[in-house]
């Protein structure tokens, strides 16, 4: 019985070896016999193999793809120059026109460029649309659609993007670019493209502004009666979530129609609106504070010395050349715009700060020599007046603490000899002799108080007459009196009068120049000017950025 049962395996196990040992065929082409492996093992997704029959070979479902493209396409059943006719939803009745169904995904968006007024972005573009044409049987579910790669072999819609001024496709490795072609007829088209597309900006409220692209698709020669583009009912435009701008913030995307008339008819177009908001943080550090610096330091020409003539001047024009180069930066990226932006009215503002500050330095440096002629000028005059003034010289003796009489000093000339009135009768040799007299009397004399007196009277003559101030009512005592200067006269300040202007006059007071003055004036002016333009500045540009949003 044992011997049986071995004989019975051994059987079975050469029963194994031949059905896989390999069979001979015919000869190869150099006389030697090859052999082909026939293996009727199929494994399933575990690695358990099962054993089928020689009788059902293995589906090649790609060859069968390629059968239905030749079927579809080939032998002349298929003509890509007929556009295909499209029936509505509810399938009873044909539309005169084909229907496109528009899907965009965005990719990325490169740059935003402000003075060509444009902007580059990387999308998917989708169509579908159906060709009854194209049907057939799925095999039982086995295939779900085909993929056709070459998109000259089937009727295409013949859109193009309105503002597009560069464009081209993705050739790497291979063309990303696919055409899948469903049973039912349906054809789903999609293409990866790169764009740059025109902007037009609207850059009053710049760097406050948000700005508006639009990226615009249409049929160029289908006519609505014959080609309508639809949007997708369910999120026709997809945004990349990891999508970042340097200088933006996409704020939101609106896909809407724009359907365009022109003289050889009515033309399907669609259009994207991208809404994109400027980050002001940027220009904040870049811009606006860096003005403002710049002001504040020409201030400080204010806090030196009236004196300090090179200091003075190489501050106030470095930081206006400085201020004159940031504007032309600012500038250098904007494009030549006919209006007035508002980074335009910030910088103008701060430029005219700076050059002000300059303007008033000369100010002070015009009021300063002025200061000291007109000191030079008085102390000149007090110095004549004192020398043939009694009383002035008598006060100002008396205020000094200096007592006693004045000192004797050489008269005069007769005031008589000095004045000639025309109806005098003395004769020409009496004139002569008082001439020869007279330069007698002041030869040897220039520059003495006689001859100082001399053109004193005849700087007050008129007319050949004589005008002298009068004299005032409150004069020095020269004898059993007051000494001269103690009597002093005070006016009482009307009740009804405000005391404002009379603070100010007091506190000006402490500064004894009008260089001085004006330098005070401008430390407390400018700081104050400059703090109400940004008042409004600000108050009239932030609400305007706010309606935009």
């Amino acid at each position: 019985m044992g011997a049986a049962s071995c004989w019975y395996s051994f059987v079975v196990a050469m029963a194994i070896v031949l059905s896989c040992w390999p069979q001979k065929s015919h000869s190869d082409s150099n006389g030697g016999s090859s052999y082909k492996y026939t293996n009727y093992h199929t494994y399933d997704n575990y690695g358990v193999g099962t054993r089928r029959s020689p009788a059902t070979p293995a589906t090649n479902h790609r060859m069968r793809e390629k059968k239905l493209l030749d079927i579809i396409l080939g032998n002349g059943t298929y003509d890509r120059k007929i556009r295909p006719s499209t029936v509505d939803d509810k399938g009873s009745q044909e539309m005169n026109y084909t229907k496109v169904i528009i899907n965009i995904m965005i990719r990325s968006i490169n740059k935003i460029d402000d003075y060509h007024m444009e902007y580059s972005v990387q999308m998917t573009f989708r169509e579908q649309w159906k060709d009854d044409r194209l049907k057939y049987t799925n095999e039982g579910g086995k295939i779900k659609y085909l993929t056709l790669t070459e998109t000259d072999k089937i009727w295409m819609p013949d859109l193009f993007f309105k503002n597009e001024k560069i464009g081209h496709f993705h050739d790497i490795i291979l063309p990303n670019t696919y055409i899948r072609i469903f049973p039912e007829g349906e054809v789903l088209y999609s293409i990866r493209i790169s764009l740059t597309l025109s902007c037009p900006m609207n850059l009053k409220l710049y760097p406050l502004d948000t700005q508006v692209c639009e990226l615009l698709m249409a049929s160029y020669g289908w006519t609505t009666e014959d080609l309508v583009f639809k949007w997708e009912d369910k999120d026709p435009i997809q945004v990349n979530k990891n999508l970042h701008l340097p200088r933006f913030t996409l704020k939101e995307v609106v896909p809407k129609y724009c359907n365009s008339k022109t003289n050889t008819g009515e033309y399907s177009c669609l259009k994207v609106n991208l809404f994109f908001k400027r980050e002001f943080s940027y220009y904040l550090i870049q811009y606006y504070i860096p003005c403002c610096m710049l002001v504040i330091v020409s201030w400080v020409s204010f806090w030196l010395d009236q004196y300090a003539v090179p200091a003075r001047v190489a501050l106030g024009v470095t930081t206006l050349l400085t201020m004159s180069t940031q504007n032309a930066g600012i500038n250098q990226s904007l494009p030549p715009v006919s209006y007035t932006k508002a980074i335009d009215i910030w910088t103008g503002v701060c430029l005219t700060f700076v050059f002000g500050a300059l303007l008033e330095f000369a100010l002070v440096n015009y009021a300063c020599r002025s200061d000291l002629q007109r000191e030079k000028m008085n102390k000149q005059q007090q110095l004549h007046r004192r020398r043939w003034d009694p009383e002035l010289l008598q006060g100002t003796r008396a205020e000094g603490g200096v007592c006693g009489p004045l000192p004797s000093a050489p008269p005069p000339p007769p005031l008589d000899d000095l004045l000639h009135h025309p109806s005098s009768s003395s004769s020409p040799s009496h004139h002569h002799s008082r001439h020869l007299h007279h330069h007698h009397y002041y030869s040897g004399r220039r520059g003495s108080p006689e001859d100082e007196y001399h053109s004193f009277v005849r700087e007050r003559m008129e007319n050949g007459v004589p005008t002298f101030a009068m004299r005032p009512l409150v004069g020095s005592f020269r004898e059993g009196g007051a000494a001269p200067g103690a009597c002093e006269v005070h006016l009482a300040r009307s009740p009804g009068r405000s005391s404002t202007g009379n603070c100010i006059k007091l506190w000006l007071s402490k500064f004894p120049t009008r260089s001085k003055r004006i330098d005070v004036i401008a430390r407390i002016t400018f700081p104050l000017v400059f703090a109400l333009f940004n008042m409004a500045y600000w108050s009239a540009y932030l609400p305007e950025e706010k309606k935009q949003v």
